[in-house]
């Protein structure tokens, strides 16, 4: 089932999500849900906060982006097909030289910046079946799992922007949270909600 995608603005994308043990309800239901709801988007990850559950879950597929072709072969190779479920994830540590990559968010549609993020991580998390791993990621896949990560911290790409950066987007994040832009994929609005 696709779910609607919680826009800018919505408090419940500045919450700290809360750990979640093997009885979560529907938690197979919800996973698989997640997964479909990002795909339709065109996503390569999805937090559950974007879908309105302040909980410690996300998912990730990079096999979108093993298709860019600026990539190296051993990139692309790393990116086709790397799917994961993150459950009660913990960066443990994020380690090297910051580099800027070009992000998006599909709360935040239509809007891309430059992020610094460090280029390795060493993360803990349970997958869908609450085993625990502890791993290293580096390049894109450990971009992608921070950008998730963050999510589930209450924090989004946009608050680690400049404040000149800040300034020139107020503007259209202030449209995307009133519900002013057009997006082909589901989305919830947190200014239309109080209207009802």
């Amino acid at each position: 089932m696709i779910l609607p995608i919680i826009a800018y603005g919505d408090p419940v994308l500045r919450k700290e999500g809360e750990d979640i043990s093997a009885d979560y309800p529907n938690l197979k239901a919800l996973i698989a849900n997640m997964y479909e709801t990002m795909y339709d988007a065109f996503g390569v990850g999805l937090a559950a906060p974007q879908v309105g559950l302040a909980i410690r879950l996300f998912v990730v597929d990079t096999t979108p982006f093993s298709e860019d072709e600026d990539l190296t072969k051993e990139e692309q190779a790393q990116l086709q097909g790397f799917k994961r479920t993150f459950i009660n994830a913990k960066i443990i540590e994020e380690t090297g030289d910051e580099w800027a990559f070009n992000e998006g968010c599909l709360s935040i549609p239509d809007v891309r910046e430059d992020v610094f993020r460090k280029p390795k991580i060493k993360i803990e998390y349970q997958d869908e079946d609450f085993n625990t791993h502890v791993e290293e990621f580096d390049g894109l896949v450990a971009r992608v799992i921070q950008h998730e990560y963050d999510h589930i911290d209450g924090i989004l790409f946009t608050d680690k922007l400049s404040t000149l950066k800040k300034r020139l987007i107020k503007g259209r994040l202030s449209n995307i949270s009133k519900g002013n832009i057009s997006v082909d994929y589901k989305m919830r609005f947190p200014a239309l909600k109080k209207k009802r």
